[in-house]
């Protein structure tokens, strides 16, 4: 079946399913493989469950005439996802960066759709699946499509941009983030920089933070450029005007108080209101857009419960986003504070270093109640609580339970530290 047919195809039956367990009424099934399943296997029960077709890779699994027999399943949904993206003529934006990339997404996209049929990202669908399927969720209406693009190793984002062929991008950072994966630092911004090689070789716009010296000098000589500033009259300027502990941020005389906590969320909210300007969404609807976002799924989320604040930071972690929670809650003006901290994944030989480090780095800021969780927090050298499980974490807490004061949650999506809330400000702590 040529590609033409089978967007035809789609076009009538627009529901893709990739789990035979999820399957909808009428939707297009795709066998696809993993290290330990092969979707081609389920083709027969996914028909069985109402799918309208299933697309295939083995002719051994085609048990009807309702299934497709592709050369390979997963390059046949990514060649009919850009196939789609053109098809439709909305403007896609993607973005990528080490750090602040879902939040920033979900920025942009609150900001555009005062004016405009958006779609975006799924939560943070952003690998070599999820990046074809938001581009298939693109409608023939839709006017901009958001396309977060996430990557841990060198060559992934030049092969996400390649599949969603960006109108417009973005890099939140480039930081301490999948450190194995990428070899280093240095690997980190080569491979983030593969969204600007993409946009610049096709002659397309980039959306900067001209304050970033790293992008900056990338973009130094690049024409198509759209940039933020606190400070460079050049480009649009946007100013900060305190945590403490919500962002408050300025813009053409206009103040903004977010619901998001730390100075690392302001560089987030200067992206969105960018591409508003840039897209002629009116100011005040910049604001309220930005104003009536509340973050979700564990991302800076501030928790009252019982005399405590939590700030719940849980969702993922790496050196650069940790230190950058440590420096805002050092900025917090009480007197009893708790630090929560979990591993950091996929940093490899940096493991221990990195560990190390950010042990130093409490103590440093001035932190005394700091509790360490993780078998590489384990094993640092520090006078602070160490616990090598949850378990030994929660067990900890049950008998010894924080009641006032200030709480910082934050670790690797590993660690599940979200879990800390069932141990923490209750009147009866569960075991």
């Amino acid at each position: 079946m040529t590609l033409d047919k089978l967007h035809a195809l789609f076009l009538e039956h627009p529901n893709i399913c990739t789990d035979s367990r999820k399957i909808t009424k009428d939707c297009l099934f795709f066998a696809l493989k993993g290290p330990n399943f092969n979707g081609n296997e389920f083709a027969q029960s996914a028909l069985e469950k109402g799918a309208a077709y299933a697309i295939i890779d083995e002719e051994g699994h085609s048990v009807s005439d309702r299934c497709i027999l592709v050369d390979d399943v997963l390059g046949t949904l990514q060649q009919l996802a850009t196939h789609h993206r053109h098809f439709c003529k909305a403007k896609v934006i993607s973005l990528t960066g080490s750090n602040g990339k879902t939040t920033t997404k979900e920025l942009i996209s609150a900001v555009l759709s005062k004016k405009y049929r958006t779609v975006s990202t799924h939560g943070n669908l952003n690998n070599h699946i999820g990046v074809p399927l938001t581009l298939l969720s693109i409608k023939k209406d839709t006017e901009i499509a958001i396309v977060e693009m996430g990557a841990n190793h060198q060559g992934e984002i030049a092969f996400l941009s390649n599949i969603a062929q960006p109108d417009f991008g973005y890099i939140t950072n480039f930081g301490k983030a999948h450190l194995e994966g990428f070899g280093g630092v240095e690997g980190v911004i080569k491979g983030k920089s593969e969204l600007y090689n993409y946009l610049t070789s096709h002659d397309k716009h980039t959306f900067l933070n001209a304050d970033d010296p790293i992008q900056a000098e990338k973009l130094s000589s690049y024409v198509k450029k759209i940039g933020y500033s606190t400070t460079d009259h050049q480009y649009y300027i946007i100013s900060l005007v305190e945590t403490n502990p919500h962002v408050v941020l300025e813009m053409e005389g206009t103040r903004c108080h977010t619901q998001l906590v730390g100075a690392y969320n302001f560089p987030n909210c200067c992206a969105s209101i960018l591409m508003g300007k840039y897209f002629n969404v009116p100011l005040g609807d910049i604001k309220d857009a930005i104003e009536s976002y509340r973050p979700q799924n564990n991302r800076s989320q501030v928790i009252e419960r019982n005399g405590l604040t939590i700030i719940l930071d849980a969702y993922n972690a790496n050196p650069t986003s940790m230190r950058a929670a440590l420096d805002h809650f050092k900025t917090i003006k009480v007197s009893d504070k708790f630090l929560v901290l979990g591993d950091m994944f996929e940093l490899g030989e940096d493991a221990a270093k990195e560990h190390q480090e950010m042990a130093d780095y409490c103590h440093a800021s001035g932190f005394e109640q700091v509790f360490l969780a993780g078998e590489n927090f384990n094993q640092v050298r520090t006078s602070f609580k160490k616990f090598k499980t949850f378990d030994a974490l929660k067990d900890f807490l049950a008998a010894n339970p924080i009641q006032k004061g200030h709480v910082l949650i934050k670790g690797s999506r590993g660690m599940a530290l979200e879990r800390v809330l069932d141990h923490i400000g209750q009147l009866n702590p569960k075991s």
